[in-house]
Formats: C-alpha cells, sequence, structure tokens
C-alpha cells in the first residue's frame, strides 16, 4: 500500500463560486475521507482554455483565503496568513495561470514536499485533442508533471443545463476512487509502464447516481481539430479600429460529435458513451500508450478499481 501523498490541489476555474462549483467538494473529500494533506494554491480568477502558459512580464501577486463552510463560496483573505485557531482551511490566490500556481507552489512555496498534484476538477470536459491542448487544468498537471511531481488532471463533463447537486456528490466519490487507485497503482496498468500524469474526465449523466454508477474506461486522446474561435465584432462595436475580435469559439462540433465518427476506445467515444475516462500521458503531450488510434486492434479496456 502506497504512503498517503501530500498534495498540492490547482484549477483553471479559480476560487469557488458559479463558475468553480467543484473544487471545494473535492477537497473536502481529499482531506475527509482519503486523509491526506492537500495545499490549494489557485488562480484568483477565471483562466479557462490558457493551457501551460505562464506569466513572464508580470510581477506575480497572492493572497491568503480562509473559505468557509459549507461550500467555500463565502471566506476572508488577508495579504499575509493569520493565526488559526478555529480549525479554518487556508488557500493562497495567486494572480496567475493554473501552470504557473503548480511551479510557483513546487518550487517557491512547498519545495519538496508535494508528492503529487491534482488539476481540478473542471468544470466542463477535456475530453480531445482540441480541448486537452487548450485546457488550464491539464496545464496545471502538466507543469506538475515537467517538475518530476506526479499529476492527476480531473475534469467534471457537463452534459446538461443544470447539474443536479446529487450528481456533484457522486462525481467527488468516483473521483476519489479513481484517484486513490491511481496513487496506489502508479504506472502500472499503463501498456509500456511509463506515465507522468493522468487526465480523467467525468460525465455529468444521471448514471452518475444509480447503484452501478458509471463504467471507466482506459481510452485514448481523440485527435479532432477545431475551427473558428473567435468573431469580429462589427464596426460599430469596436472601439479600437476595424481589427477587432471577441472569444467566441464554435465547439458545437466538439461537444456534439457525430458518434458514428468518433474512433471506438477514445476519450471522446468513451464519454459520448457515458463512461468516465482514465487517459495515461507522458509530459510530452504524447501518450504513455503506443499505437495509433487507426489500430483495429485496439480494443476498449474497462477500468477496474
Amino acid at each position: 500500500m502506497a504512503m498517503a501523498p501530500k498534495v498540492l490541489l490547482v484549477n483553471d476555474d479559480g476560487p469557488p463560486g458559479p463558475e468553480s462549483p467543484y473544487i471545494y467538494g473535492l477537497y473536502k473529500h481529499l482531506i475527509k475521507d482519503l486523509g491526506w494533506e492537500v495545499k490549494v494554491v489557485i488562480p484568483s480568477s477565471q483562466t479557462s482554455w490558457i493551457g501551460k502558459s505562464y506569466h513572464i512580464t508580470e510581477i506575480t501577486r497572492g493572497r491568503y483565503f480562509y473559505p468557509r463552510e459549507p461550500d467555500g463560496l463565502q471566506g476572508e483573505t488577508s495579504p499575509v496568513p493569520r493565526e488559526r485557531t478555529d480549525g479554518t482551511d487556508e488557500w493562497i490566490l495567486l494572480d496567475s495561470t493554473p501552470a504557473s500556481c503548480t511551479n510557483i507552489s513546487l518550487h517557491n512555496l512547498y519545495p519538496g514536499e508535494i508528492d503529487l498534484v491534482i488539476s481540478g476538477p473542471n468544470f466542463g470536459r477535456n475530453t480531445s485533442a482540441a480541448f486537452s491542448l487548450s485546457s488550464g487544468t491539464i496545464g496545471g498537471a502538466m507543469c506538475g508533471a515537467l517538475s518530476r511531481t506526479r499529476a492527476i488532471a480531473i475534469s467534471y463533463g457537463s452534459v446538461h443545463r443544470i447539474t443536479p447537486t446529487e450528481w456533484i456528490e457522486h462525481a467527488h466519490l468516483l473521483s476519489m476512487r479513481i484517484i486513490k487507485h491511481l496513487w496506489e497503482n502508479w504506472g502500472r496498468d499503463a501498456r509500456n509502464g511509463k506515465v507522468d500524469l493522468y487526465t480523467v474526465n467525468v460525465p455529468m449523466i444521471p448514471r452518475l447516481a444509480t447503484p452501478d454508477g458509471l463504467d471507466i474506461y482506459w481510452a485514448f486522446i481523440w485527435r479532432n481539430s477545431y475551427d473558428r474561435l473567435f468573431r469580429a465584432l462589427e464596426e460599430s462595436q469596436a472601439t479600437t479600429g476595424v481589427l477587432s475580435f471577441e472569444w467566441g469559439p464554435d465547439v458545437g462540433p466538439l461537444v456534439s460529435p457525430d458518434v458514428s465518427t468518433l474512433p471506438i476506445g477514445s476519450d471522446g467515444w468513451a464519454f459520448s458513451m457515458g463512461h468516465a475516462t482514465v487517459t495515461p500521458l507522458m509530459a510530452c503531450f504524447a501518450e504513455a500508450e503506443s499505437g495509433e488510434e487507426t489500430d483495429s486492434s485496439r480494443k476498449p479496456r474497462l477500468f477496474k478499481l
């Protein structure tokens, strides 16, 4: 049995709130259910789609955050750590990117102390190449792997417009089982034995709350692409000239693909079928498993806890 790790928890959605509804719940499960020691260092605001980027021209400033029960939506901030006598949790917010949070934590805040980086849970799926290569959540985990620290990225993929609270709790419980299994069996399930990080996707669907729950599959990354990510502003909207664009990605083909076109065994296929996925990666955006998705001999493998 592997020793309990000291964990760094990062994300790309920022502090608990409407755009970051999952981190506080997972944090509580990590410390209460698994008994792991967890340090939380996260961006002070939403940083989705930022990949593994760093702020290199700005000074990264931070503050301490003391989230309150029951959901972390309320809390106090302080420029300096305060004395805690009531068991209050202490997090750190940095005005930077997920990758910056990871690197600063590993090399400045807690050098030599962290055994495992957990990034997420992301508010949305990170299946397929298009999402994975753009993901701040995976970027935060990848940064840990590049610093020779094991890392797991967790993403909860929204399927319905409103996700019931009950589903969220079941997603946390499933994630805890997966995280614990991966930590205790690191690299043993990858075909060539080499893995730097894992990316996990959990679809937020009704089956989460059923007695049988979701099946979990090992999956390779669906190699897709995206089209337009920005839209041009009308001349009447532009304030700085005609060359004005705003973020407006066309993600329809990414989130609602024709299932018949998805490679069987890929994360995109598994997610569309309502399965949770685990993908082993190396810290070079290459899968830990060899072979191409076009290899018909690669059959889906059930992930067994």
